[in-house]
């Protein structure tokens, strides 16, 4: 794969990031603060139990920043693969969230991207040209 497709699906990855992470930071301060949005009825009764949110989507906006100026190194596209399995698994293992949230359409879209750049980040990371100097050193 040529330079600038590996940087465009870079690229990609960060806006996804970016997009769901702004959105879902705006639903928290709305759900927690304001008693606003879908995120109300999980935190209503505990706004402390907002704090995984805000982590999780901070996260995700500082790692758009680090993906959007990135090079394109098999180490940036196994870091954006990376990225998306602890935010995959957790959407999966509290998939309970989404329909307490009545936010389904949500949840299904941002799990199945998430494994999408997972599969499309670690596939060009592992098609990736291994650079010279980790072919083994000549004796």
């Amino acid at each position: 794969m040529n330079p600038t497709s590996r940087r465009t699906i870079l690229r990609a990855n960060a806006i996804y990031l970016m997009a769901p992470s702004t959105a879902g930071l705006l639903m928290d301060v709305l759900g927690t603060f304001f008693h606003r949005g879908p995120e109300t009825l999980v935190v209503a009764n505990a706004s402390y139990s907002s704090a995984g949110f805000f982590e999780a989507h901070g996260l995700a906006l500082i790692i758009f920043i680090w993906l959007l100026r990135s090079e394109t190194s098999r180490t940036w596209h196994f870091t954006g693969a990376t990225v998306h399995t602890p935010l995959g698994t957790s959407n999966l293992v509290f998939w309970d969230i989404f329909p307490a949230a009545d936010f389904l359409g949500g949840g299904y879209l941002t799990t199945s991207l998430h494994w999408l750049f997972e599969v499309f980040q670690s596939s060009v990371g592992i098609g990736s040209a291994v650079p010279q100097r980790w072919k083994g050193a000549s004796a």
